[in-house]
């Protein structure tokens, strides 16, 4: 009995050493200490592995250089396109403060003049993208949190085995946790070709350094530097409904032709950089041919947004929030995981409570089970606030977007929960269109007819067992 007490001390005072010792947010606190108190020894396994957080002295160190050359090529842009006013010039302060927000936390410009198309289908995704991959002369850069070795990953890297033997430069990251299942050895018929693959900030130092809790959750596609992708589909067949235990997979993904393109790339280099020491790109001068000037002159303004561990500023989040208290009429939100912390959460109730038309949708089934019962409470809390909730019924829900009054919104990799905030690398769009916003008030509206509302009195008639896991899964919501 003394043993097993002095054991259990020990344990506590280890514990309080091992998360004390780090910054970072209370309720991420306490949960390490309820893993680490309830659980002697496993605890302590588990925070070797994903609850250390990430050294950030060598991350990104291309960043005051690629934006100074960016800024240069998108003063040519700009030259090259004209200056009458465009949409974003129009947009309202509240909005202009937004941008400038941007500017500041993540050195993201305003992109104008764009061609923006919008994916919600993977067939129709991946045969676009398949066929500009086809038509690629120069440079093929690939970014993805999952690439499967399965049929579409296999039709993928195939295409891009014929394109680097063709002499167009192929670099690919891959995140290995994402990717689970899909060793380094399915690329070599693409690296022996001349093409580039690398597992996010490499595999040498899972442990150590990267930590297996900070995961690229990036999805971004460059051609050329003129055309770009990023959304929530990510590459398997999975993505296509071909997983009985997902059936249809409902995503939401942008193709985007402009200069948005130019933070793409940049994104794209900045963590090729952190990930490859053997092949960088040039750290003093970069190539410009990476960022073409583009001819296209769209209708759509939009900012490119990054953020990750690497970054105290968590800026998607700030941007998501950003919407929420921009909004006077409607705010649909659709996204797999709802596990806000309390500034979000809070923000999302003064604007129900405010008479905002606030919805949104969630999938009606799990594919993490503790991060679903966590989305679920707090679902059920929404509710009681006057949020409506609805449950797609049609597969699985994938997509991240807020689209805020049917002017602005947002479209990229991060959810709404702890994970995408501060423990992802994500990145989004910000749009500044109405066509654009009101495109993706008409998908949403047509998702309401494969979703079913649930009012509190549904959460009500939930049974005990089910709250008491969505209560339990909770407790643990800021490390999920």
């Amino acid at each position: 009995m003394l043993i097993f007490e002095i054991v259990v001390v020990i344990n506590a005072a280890l514990a309080l050493v091992t998360v004390f010792r780090e910054k970072r947010d209370i309720a991420a606190t306490w949960a390490w200490m309820l893993v680490l108190v309830l659980l002697p020894v496993v605890g302590f396994v588990a925070y070797a592995f994903i609850g250390r957080k990430l050294p950030k002295g060598r991350m990104f160190r291309l960043q005051h250089q690629v934006a100074v050359q960016l800024n240069e090529r998108l003063s040519q842009q700009r030259e090259q396109l004209g200056t009458e006013i465009m949409p974003a010039d129009k947009i309202s302060h509240s909005v202009i403060n937004m941008v400038n927000m941007f500017m500041e936390t993540d050195q993201a410009f305003l992109a104008r003049q764009n061609r923006v198309k919008i994916f919600t289908d993977g067939h129709d995704l991946f045969h676009t993208m398949m066929e500009d991959i086809e038509r690629a002369h120069s440079s093929i850069h690939i970014e993805f949190y999952t690439f499967y070795n399965d049929k579409i990953g296999n039709e993928i890297l195939n295409l891009l085995v014929k394109k680097a033997a063709a002499g167009v430069e192929v670099r690919v990251i891959y995140d290995p946790w994402g990717s689970m299942g899909t060793w380094k050895r399915f690329f070599k018929p693409l690296m022996d070709v001349g093409g580039h693959v690398e597992p996010f900030l490499g595999t040498r130092s899972a442990v150590i350094d990267f930590r297996l809790n900070f995961r690229d959750h990036r999805k971004i596609v460059t051609i050329d530097g003129q055309v770009g992708y990023v959304g929530g589909f990510n590459i398997g067949d999975q993505y296509l409904g071909r997983k009985e235990k997902f059936g249809y997979w409902r995503d939401t993904h942008l193709r985007i032709v402009g200069s948005g393109v130019f933070s793409l790339q940049a994104r794209f280099m900045l963590d090729w950089n952190a990930t490859d020491k053997d092949h960088p790109f040039n750290d003093r001068k970069i190539d410009t041919r990476y960022f073409p000037l583009s001819k296209v002159k769209g209708n759509t303004s939009l900012q490119i947004v990054s953020s990750g561990p690497d970054s105290d500023l968590q800026q998607i989040k700030m941007g998501y929030m950003r919407l929420i208290q921009t909004a006077e009429k409607s705010l649909w939100i659709q996204t797999p995981y709802l596990i806000p912390d309390d500034s979000v959460l809070d923000s999302l109730r003064i604007a129900a409570m405010a008479g905002i038309d606030v919805r949104i949708m969630i999938p009606d089934k799990p594919d993490h089970a503790f991060v679903y019962r966590a989305t679920q409470y707090y679902a059920r809390q929404l509710a009681d606030d006057g949020v409506k909730i609805y449950y797609y019924h049609n597969g699985f829900i994938h997509a991240k977007t807020i689209v805020v009054d049917g002017r602005i919104a947002s479209v990229g990799s991060a959810n709404m929960d702890y994970r995408s905030f501060k423990l992802n690398f994500e990145i989004n769009a910000f749009i500044y269109d109405e066509g654009i916003a009101r495109e993706l008030e008409g998908i949403f509206e047509k998702d309401m007819a494969h979703s079913e509302l649930i009012t509190p009195e549904k959460f009500d008639q939930q049974s005990l067992y089910l709250k008491f896991k969505q209560t339990a899964s909770r407790l643990l919501s800021p490390i999920l």
